[in-house]
């Protein structure tokens, strides 16, 4: 199977965050392989949306955002959960495609011990990072060298109709037009470890 490669990530952040939908995400841990097909996502985009961490510009956390696109944007948020993040567009913009939701399908003993339940395995984002092993290590690490140990793979994508689009969640106090901006994608699966959305 083919990796996705960084012109797919220099793009509109919409367009790869539709397309992302259906395709998997690896990583690979000594000669251990996980994987997982990507279910839902979220685009953040440019330092206007409010509900982005470059609303605030660049800073030492958003600096990633900043950088070339097909890179790990990783940040911690509420004090005990981690994020997982694309980076998209050209250098120099910030944008960012937040993973959500994915259905494993290798590996998924070890997310299972990892997580301390077999039930609602991956579907959220903080549950794919503690799943997967993700943590601030990875925080600019690039999914499209030769040698990258995370990385996306080419899948066949979903029908247009198993396609959901909708506000994206958890934006709390996130003033109008940003709050309702209908940029999460997800796709309907009937794995047992992530139910219907």
């Amino acid at each position: 199977m083919s990796r996705l490669p960084r012109s797919f990530f220099a793009r509109p952040t919409l367009t790869v965050a539709r397309e992302l939908l259906g395709q998997r995400f690896v990583k690979l841990e000594g000669r251990r392989r996980l994987a997982a097909i990507i279910t839902e996502v979220e685009a953040y985009i440019g330092e206007s949306d409010l509900a982005c961490h470059a609303r605030a510009g660049r800073t030492a956390r958003t600096e990633v955002m900043y950088g070339p696109p097909g890179h790990l944007y990783v940040y911690f948020t509420y004090g005990k959960h981690w994020m997982l993040n694309f980076v998209t567009e050209r250098e120099g913009f910030p944008a960012a495609v937040l993973l959500r939701a994915v259905a494993a399908e290798e590996g998924a003993g070890l997310m299972r011990r990892r997580r301390g339940r077999s039930d609602h395995l991956t579907d959220g984002p903080a549950k794919v990072t503690q799943a997967f092993a993700f943590d601030k290590r990875w925080n600019g690490a690039d999914l499209c060298a030769r040698d990258a140990e995370a990385f996306v793979e080419t899948n066949l994508p979903p029908a247009d109709e198993a396609v959901k689009v909708g506000p994206r969640v958890g934006l709390g106090n996130t003033p109008e037009p940003w709050l309702n901006r209908l940029w999460n994608f997800s796709v309907q699966t009937t794995r047992s470890d992530h139910p219907k959305v």
